[in-house]
């Protein structure tokens, strides 16, 4: 055997597998495909088979042949011949045929008429992404994100009042060297003068965002009537803040979706004139076909 035999009775089997992988049927699902498996005959002859499987369900076993060949034409009738040739002494198999470039018709007569099973299985090609009248499916899809980021703090000075600190806390402002540790989503503006509570968070999205022409660093100053800091359990007052802000330019993404690239082969079933792809996730039954 070549081992461009080889590989596509490999392929075949690897399409195989994932179709059993996708069935509800637990049996199914753990099916082992046997490569170049033999089998003796009622006469004690051994005949080879390029894959095999078998599988019991409701105490039944079926067992099923598959005979890969790679042809670069038509399969003919003669080795639909051989394949019967093969199976005609070995009881209760399924004879199953597969190539990737179709069949001669008295091939497909002689196997319609002994019950074998013919199957394309082949490589994606242009006609696997157009529906049965012609009209095209997706195959790739383009999108050019535009990603506007909000505005960035990248400091937040508060003036707070001393006077209200030493009449209502106990914290200690006498060396001047007053730090707060602040968390731009756990720090609040309680702005009591305009009935509203924000946080350093919300106040960059109400910075605004920056465009192709217009971004950089800017500098703020807020001032408050009767305002609050609320900062990890503290709760100073504020008479203003000197903010300093980042405005990002936009930023452009293109992402490139080519489903093509997931179709790994499709099964072609001539005797049910029906197509399955086989996707690297997903198995889509009836491809092409309009719904």
């Amino acid at each position: 055997m070549s081992n461009n035999g080889r590989e596509y009775e490999e392929f075949v089997a690897s399409l195989q597998k994932a179709l059993f992988e996708s069935e509800q049927w637990t049996e199914l699902r753990n099916i082992q495909i046997e490569q170049n498996k033999k089998i003796k005959d009622n006469f004690g002859t051994l005949r080879e088979f390029d894959l095999y499987w078998e599988y019991e369900l409701a105490g039944i076993t079926y067992k099923t042949v598959i005979e890969c060949k790679d042809y670069a034409s038509k399969v003919s009738i003669e080795k639909i011949d051989a394949l019967l040739g093969k199976i005609r002494d070995i009881p209760d198999l399924k004879p199953i045929f597969a190539t990737k470039t179709g069949y001669q018709s008295g091939a497909k007569a002689k196997a319609h008429n002994n019950k074998v099973e013919l199957l394309i299985v082949r490589e994606q090609n242009d006609t696997d992404w157009e529906l049965d009248d012609g009209t095209s499916l997706i195959r790739e899809v383009v999108i050019n994100m535009h990603v506007i980021p909000a505005a960035r703090i990248v400091s937040f000075s508060p003036s707070i009042d001393g006077n209200w600190v030493k009449e209502n806390t106990e914290i200690d402002i006498s060396s001047g060297n007053f730090q707060l540790n602040m968390r731009n989503d756990m720090t609040f503006i309680e702005d009591i003068s305009k009935s509203e509570k924000y946080s350093l968070l919300q106040l960059e999205e109400r910075l605004g965002r920056g465009t192709e022409a217009d971004f950089g660093e800017r500098k703020l100053t807020l001032n408050f009537d009767d305002a609050f800091l609320h900062c990890a359990d503290m709760k100073l007052k504020m008479r203003a803040a000197e903010v300093t802000y980042f405005m990002p330019k936009p930023i452009e993404q293109p992402i490139h979706l080519d489903f093509s690239k997931e179709l790994v082969g499709v099964i072609e079933y001539l005797g049910k004139s029906s197509k399955t792809a086989i996707f690297k996730d997903r198995i889509v039954k009836d491809w092409g076909s309009k719904i």
